[in-house]
């Protein structure tokens, strides 16, 4: 059997909406997102020493941090009324606050039935919006890491 490519859609973002201090998440889909990257940025401190004669380096990871980068459109319902897409908003809301009350819990998995699937806290920054006369309104944010990332269960898996 061959093996095929994992497409980047099937990577879902949601945002703990429930009120502070609650007992249970509320798990709220981030809708509208067109480009969605996590990554991680390592600090290494170099490990070498006299002892090694065949002139070989050594690095240590030291410390880690990760951070999602992710863009899309705005969204809302078709209502008279303007209602927002809740995950979108609260990010947008989170992205206003600063210290720790700008804390927001947020997991991320694929829907393929891969395993990969991971739960943090982290800050909202660079939140942007606006665009030009022609535009679909475009909004774009980072996700800061607050502590190591936990593996979870993946939601949608059977």
């Amino acid at each position: 059997m061959a093996l095929r490519s994992l497409l980047a859609r099937d990577w879902r973002l949601e945002v703990d909406t429930a009120a502070p201090g609650a007992p249970v998440p509320t798990w709220t889909p981030v809708k509208g997102l067109t480009s969605f990257e996590r990554s991680s940025d390592d600090n290494t401190e170099e490990d070498g020493d006299f002892d090694d004669e065949a002139g070989y380096g050594s690095s240590v990871v030291t410390q880690r941090t990760w951070q999602i980068e992710a863009e899309g459109r705005r969204k809302r319902t078709e209502a008279a009324v303007f209602t927002p897409d809740p995950g979108q908003e609260k990010i947008r809301q989170a992205a206003g606050v600063v210290g720790f009350s700008a804390n927001i819990k947020v997991r991320w998995f694929r829907r393929d039935g891969a395993p990969d699937a991971y739960e943090g806290v982290c800050t909202v920054t660079e939140y942007t919006s606006g665009g030009e006369v022609t535009d679909l309104e475009p909004f774009s944010f980072t996700l800061l890491g607050q502590g190591a990332p936990v593996e979870i269960d993946n939601p949608v898996a059977p």
